[in-house]
């Protein structure tokens, strides 16, 4: 039975206010704009940027702000909207080996061509809060008042007078160009070839086109790169607890600025677009060899929008997880399966499903409800049959 709620577009329509209203919380606390969620809350643009497969800070700081830093909320304003954008080409393929640095660091090797630089990071600071975020804008609070310059603070302002840091004078430019720990393995051969496909064809476009398995490192790579964070992160751990055979190192973390070209036809040569900030993760891992292939390191790699080392990294491990096939290696764990990976990677499609439930299902249930019922029913009357077939007849002889 199916009974039609009267006024639902009304209420419908009354929770966009409430939803407004929600979102703005407490007048007297000035709103946030679009312009500080960009430059305070650059980490969580750059996850939203990343789920929601769209390069562009200030639609992901404004889709933080519409959803309430609801960060899959975001990813779906963000692909919603990338859907109504026209595709002029593609551009050329990245060259993060000349990325702009502003953090590289390797777990294998201390003294790398170009150094490490630890550049901005939360790996070494201590998980305390620090109150000294809750005070007057206008100081950069930071955790240790030895290294900030002040008490609690980084670079603190009295009038016009700045006092810096006396880490200041470590600063010193960075290369130009620093090479990349796979590559230096490589060139002695250590670390395994990457190779493009025969003829190099273009990339698939999952966007585009429908997906099939087995799939190819390519697929495999644009599904991880804008899948879910979390899930990503939750796999990656797993293949380091056992499911997965794998013993990883950091061959390299970098974040920076990359130049993106495109080449149009009427001119013929590639024209600088702008820069993207990237995070590239390449994980090495041990792989004993075969009949055919030498001893040598297998990657797992992975390229992401943004500062986002915790998502490259989780994707890297992740990665190296999906080519056991091509190693003969076995494919027991659920980090090592392709379908069930790229299936359950995005968070906009598992939230949509898992979501739906609260949306009105009331004959799907009715008719639940009524086969439980009649189930119910026809177990009672078999009890009861069953039960009166037990008992002895109990009435009496008929007098003669």
């Amino acid at each position: 039975m199916y009974v039609a709620v009267k006024g639902g577009e009304a209420a419908i329509l009354a929770t966009h206010d409430l939803v407004a209203e929600a979102r703005r919380g407490d007048p007297a606390v000035p709103e946030i704009s679009v312009a500080q969620i960009r430059e305070q809350q650059a980490l969580a643009c750059a996850r939203v940027m990343n789920e929601g497969s769209l390069y562009d800070q200030d639609l992901a700081a404004l889709a933080l702000k519409q959803s309430q830093g609801d960060v899959i909320e975001a990813a779906f304003l963000m692909r919603a909207y990338r859907t109504t954008l026209p595709r002029f080409g593609s551009s050329e393929p990245l060259d993060t080996a000349a990325m702009a640095i502003r953090r590289r660091v390797s777990a294998t090797y201390k003294d790398l061509p170009g150094g490490q630089v630890l550049g901005p990071t939360y790996d070494y600071t201590h998980r305390l809060f620090d109150f000294g975020l809750m005070d007057s804008p206008a100081v950069m609070a930071g955790l240790d008042p030895a290294i900030s310059g002040r008490d609690g603070g980084g670079t603190s302002v009295s009038g016009d007078a700045r006092v810096k840091p006396e880490h200041d004078g470590l600063k010193a430019p960075l290369d130009a160009t620093m090479p990349r720990v796979p590559d230096i393995l490589g060139a002695e051969g250590l670390m395994e070839a990457e190779e493009p496909p025969e003829g190099d064809p273009r990339p698939f476009d999952l966007t585009r086109d429908p997906v099939s398995f087995p799939a190819d490192r390519d697929v495999r790579l644009q599904s991880m790169a804008r899948g879910d964070e979390g899930f990503l992160l939750g796999l990656g751990y797993s293949v380091q607890r056992g499911f997965g055979g794998t013993h990883p190192f950091v061959g390299e973390v970098r974040v920076g600025e990359v130049a993106v070209e495109f080449v149009p036809e009427e001119l013929g040569f590639a024209v600088d677009l702008g820069d993207v900030t990237l995070t590239e993760c390449q994980m090495v891992n041990q792989f004993q060899g075969s009949k055919e292939v030498p001893p040598q390191f297998t990657r797992g790699y992975g390229l992401v929008f943004g500062h986002s080392e915790r998502k490259a990294m989780s994707m890297s491990l992740v990665d190296r997880a999906l080519k056991a096939r091509d190693f003969g290696e076995a494919t027991n764990y659920p980090a090592q399966q392709d379908e069930f990976v790229l299936y359950h990677a995005d968070n906009v499609e598992a939230a949509g499903f898992v979501e739906h439930l609260k949306l009105p299902h009331y004959v799907d249930f009715q008719g639940e409800l009524e086969l439980i019922r009649r189930i119910r029913r026809e177990r009672e009357e078999r009890l009861a049959q069953e039960q009166n077939a037990k008992e002895p007849d109990t009435m009496p002889e008929a007098a003669e």
